[in-house]
């Protein structure tokens, strides 16, 4: 795999942390969990990564961790500002100890600012980044869409796409560096084009009223007559057109204007037939017409299939539906973690401190002194 021989090592947090390693293990490189549970059951993403429970208040523990970092190219961490320097565990003394590491620090509003010690989630991030303010309804309060913009996109993407910059930089110069991710600031750089188009003729109206934000009638969502949702991007007229063919409306209709009449009448269409019925009457034409799939059906469908676009459920651990890595490399693609079979938490702690001198025997005793945290006792 593409990054067969990375080593990274990952402190366990929330969403973004744990995504931003499963992208990297994903990818090929070995990635060690440092977790203060031996079970940690909110950690959905640690599939296909190594994991090793430590009690960071055990001097013994951060030694441990040094040892690691220096065997390793990266390290990922999570906290706010301060705590990692408290530990004893800070990039002037992991740098140091490896000159070649990407530290790389993954937090709401980063390492300055006056923001920087304060709590957070992925709503308030995206509402400083100015992006939460452009998403929603005419008329209604801003719609934050789940998790998605500063957790995962602007969170642990963007934070793995600095790392990977990182470490090409790091074949020039043979030295590490700090990666300060904010996801403040990586909801507003996701959202660049959003900034950067606003003279744009799409744009001009209060949110919810433009083109591509609600408020036209062929970039839209419609319900179907048996409670389920097409989506309609026709943005461009020879897509419009073909919309309309498809509704039985007359092709030559113009396409701005009427737009609180048209849409009236297209939720009206819409809403009488089935979604499948739609679909057969949309397959053949290139309206941008396509069916808003539950979770329960993405696998099922051909083109998804077609694309492997999904792991085999019966594959994966209590049979979920588990997205494939993105994108797909033709000569060394990636495999995703979920595949991974579970492994004997002591075996992979032995393994583990295996790499960095600390045999069989001394994890016992680390365990017995509880440095090194596990589910059950270990024997020698």
């Amino acid at each position: 795999m593409a990054l067969k021989g990375l080593k990274v090592v990952e402190f366990v947090g929330l969403a973004p942390g744990p995504f931003c390693g499963m992208l990297l293990a994903d990818f090929g490189a070995t990635v060690t969990r440092i977790d203060m549970s031996p079970r940690n059951p909110l950690d959905v993403l640690q599939g296909g990564k190594r994991s090793l429970a430590l009690d960071l208040k055990k001097p013994k523990a951060i030694e441990v961790v040094r040892s690691l970092c220096r065997k390793s190219d990266v390290m990922i961490e999570p906290f706010r500002p301060g705590v990692m320097e408290k530990l004893g565990l800070g990039p002037s003394i992991l740098q140091q100890d490896n000159p070649g590491l990407i530290y790389a620090r993954l937090t709401g509003f980063g390492q300055s600012g006056s923001h920087a010690a304060r709590a957070g989630h992925d709503i308030n991030y995206v509402a400083l980044s100015g992006v939460l303010s452009l998403l929603g309804r005419q008329g209604s309060k801003p719609q934050f869409p789940i998790n998605l913009l500063a957790d995962f996109a602007g969170g642990g993407m963007m934070c793995a796409f600095g790392i990977l910059a990182a470490l090409l930089e790091r074949h020039r110069s043979g030295r590490g560096q700090i990666v300060d991710n904010a996801m403040v600031e990586g909801a507003a750089y996701i959202g660049s084009w959003l900034f950067r188009s606003r003279t744009l003729p799409i744009w001009g109206k209060a949110r919810g009223e433009n083109v591509i934000d609600g408020g036209a009638h062929f970039y839209d969502t419609y319900e179907t007559r048996d409670g389920k949702f097409l989506s309609v991007g026709a943005i461009e007229n020879r897509f419009y057109r073909q919309l309309l063919e498809g509704l039985g409306l007359d092709p030559e209709l113009p396409q701005f204007e009427d737009e609180e009449e048209r849409k009236k009448l297209f939720e009206e269409l819409f809403r009488s037939k089935t979604r499948d019925e739609w679909m057969a009457i949309f397959e053949t034409k290139d309206a941008c017409v396509f069916p808003v799939l539950e979770l329960d059906e993405v696998e099922s469908y051909p083109h998804n299939r077609e694309r492997q676009v999904f792991v085999e459920r019966n594959e994966t651990e209590n049979s979920t539906v588990v997205p494939t890595p993105a994108p797909k490399l033709s000569r060394t693609p990636a495999t995703s973690g979920a595949l991974a079979k579970s492994r004997d938490e002591l075996e992979m702690t032995v393994e583990i401190l295996g790499e960095v001198g600390i045999d069989r025997s001394e994890v016992v005793r680390l365990h017995e002194q509880g440095v090194v945290l596990l589910s059950s006792a270990p024997k020698l």
